[in-house]
């Protein structure tokens, strides 16, 4: 939304109130969710509640300075975000205001207040190729065109969700602004790369499908135990340095998606100064071209405007949906909900409105799910398929999973992911807790891994849950009497699971290799330490003592496996000498 729109005003109100980031305005003429603009300097804001003729405002930047008796001027438009090419490669505040082209307007990193530019360049030119031609009927979501966006991600141009279409009357290839008519059809509407949608109103669909396909990866822990689908939902919740920020971020620059969106919602400055940092240098793994190339970050650090986070999540999923709707597979990564959350509860308060649990608003629940409830895998409404993977980090104050944001979310989300302060301190990265953490996808993306990367994926990963279940029971009794004191058959159980949490679970995101391990590897890796304990176990029947066996030369090399560039040929050669040294014993 941009300050051209001041020319678009219905109505003038008058301040009547100011508290923090909530202003109220008498005999102003809006709606519910109208952006309005607040005070001599013209800051944005978003209606929230309407009561007679008192109009409840809530503010997107710091309102110290705004009196009473200061004007309030409606657009008569919801709070929208700008969609065409331009949008990827590119870093935003809460409400799609670009940074860098701040930066410069303010020539400092600090900006003013009422400072406003358009989500995407008016200006800049885009080669528009045509994909249909004059005579062709074209309907609400069609493809028009094509616009290479970046080096790695064509844009379609469509006709706009909200458009009847018709025949098209008119197309021309050629440079052209988002703004310039591109296709012209018969009813006299003309279509432009460029498309506004309400941030809080899904876009359409045809039909919601059920997920089969895997979002990959390439975190064994994840991909192996925990899989997550392409259109599903997940959840990382975990304590502070449990490694929640590292994880997603691990996923943005792997995960098997066309286009990444990363919101930074309420975190502190380092940790979005590290992203907008490294993720231009980074280069994509698929491509080899700049990752920044299929990325777009929304930056609302913890010192920005608390009302501008809570709506950085509303236009994170929007600018998904937008690409969802070309046929792409978008991975949305917001970091963190608990602030998002924190957000509506502070509004919440200075609205006055009866509290819920722990002070969040009663609304808590409907707002997560309506947030969640817009990622899946979609048919569109042009007939492609695409999908918004959603995975919310959440932040429960000393780490207690049974707070309302937490427990709230756990209802909504099929996959949870949950860190572990006790694995962080331990070194243990990345720090899941296999037992507490579970993910509903399994069942039916077992066909993909079966046809994708071996037959038995389902029953190794099985055996390799029942060991850790197992080894989390002998535990118990370890603290009480001690290791030696358990029978030997369970002592070795021990060993196998403790290679299963090292060599397996365990994976250094630092690493130049074992930073992505492909489902292959991921097989194979567990596999090896399956063949390991099968043999082990011939051994202990046989009569081998329990020390014999883990002392051979063979077993340590399975810590290695997962540095292993070329891995196939040293796997194969480490279960040869695994079977040949375990069987010498006997």
């Amino acid at each position: 939304m941009s300050q051209a729109t001041a020319t678009e005003i219905t109505d003038t109100g008058v301040i009547q109130s100011v508290s923090g980031p909530v202003v109220t305005a008498r005999d102003l003429d809006a709606r519910m969710n109208d952006v309005v603009y607040v005070g001599e300097e013209g800051l944005m804001g978003e209606v929230i509640e309407i009561e007679g003729n008192i109009t409840t405002v809530q503010v997107y930047e710091e309102t110290s300075g705004v009196a009473p008796g200061e004007p309030v001027e409606s657009t008569g438009e919801p709070l929208s975000v700008d969609l065409g090419p331009g949008v990827l490669d590119a870093i935003y505040d809460g409400v799609q205001r670009p940074l860098d082209v701040l930066e410069d307007k303010m020539d400092s990193a600090f900006l003013d207040r009422g400072v406003d530019a358009p989500g995407i360049d008016l200006e800049e030119l885009w080669e528009f190729e045509p994909e249909v031609e004059e005579g062709d009927v074209v309907e609400a979501g069609d493809v028009v065109g094509i616009v290479e966006e970046t080096v790695t991600i064509d844009h379609k141009v469509m006709v706009p969700p909200d458009y009847e279409g018709g025949e098209v009357v008119a197309v021309e290839a050629g440079e052209f602004t988002v703004t310039d008519t591109v296709v012209e059809l018969d009813n006299g509407e003309e279509i432009t790369m460029r498309q506004e949608w309400p941030v809080r109103e899904a876009r359409p669909s045809e039909e919601k499908q059920t997920p089969r396909t895997p979002l990959v990866s390439g975190q064994r822990v994840l991909d192996g135990l925990f899989p997550l689908a392409k259109g599903g939902t997940a959840a990382i919740p975990g304590p502070f340095g449990s490694g929640k920020t590292v994880t997603q971020h691990q996923l943005a620059k792997w995960a098997d998606a066309d286009i990444v969106i990363y919101v930074g919602c309420g975190e502190r400055g380092n940790e979005m100064t590290e992203v907008i940092e490294d993720f231009p240098e980074l280069e994509d793994p698929k491509t080899g071209n700049p990752l920044m190339a299929r990325t777009s970050l929304i930056a609302n650090t913890s010192n920005m405007p608390v009302a501008a986070r809570e709506s950085c999540i509303y236009t994170g999923i929007t600018i998904a949906e937008f690409y969802r709707d070309m046929g792409y597979d978008v991975a949305l990564m917001a970091d963190s909900t608990s602030r998002w959350a924190e957000a509506m509860r502070e509004i919440s308060s200075r609205l006055e409105e009866m509290p819920g649990e722990e002070g969040y608003p009663a609304y808590l629940a409907a707002r997560l799910a309506q947030f969640y409830e817009r990622a899946g895998y979609f048919e569109n409404i042009n007939g492609t398929e695409g999908s918004v993977s959603a995975i919310g980090a959440v932040s429960p104050p000393g780490g207690d999973f049974s707070e309302p944001v937490t427990q709230n979310t756990l209802r909504i989300v099929k996959t949870f992911w949950a860190l572990d302060a006790d694995l962080a301190e331990r070194r243990h990265f990345p720090s899941i807790n296999w037992n507490e953490s579970y993910s509903l996808y399994r069942e039916q993306l077992d066909p993909w891994f079966e046809d994708n990367v071996d037959e038995e994926w389902p029953e190794k990963r099985q055996w390799a849950i029942d060991v850790l279940d197992e080894e989390a029971e002998l535990q118990e009794i370890v603290q009480l009497v001690g290791k030696d004191a358990l029978p030997e058959d369970q002592q070795l159980t021990l060993e196998i699971a403790r290679y299963l949490r090292e060599a397996y679970l365990q994976q250094n995101a630092f690493h130049p290799v074992d930073t992505f391990c492909p489902p292959e590897k991921t097989f194979s890796m567990l596999t090896t330490i399956k063949t390991f304990n099968d043999e082990a176990f011939s051994a202990l029947e046989a009569g081998v003592p329990v020390d014999e066996i883990i002392a051979i030369d063979a077993a340590p090399r399975i810590n290695r496996i997962n540095v292993q560039d070329d891995y196939e040929e040293y796997v194969e050669e480490l279960k040869a000498d695994i079977k040949e040294q375990l069987r010498a014993l006997y």
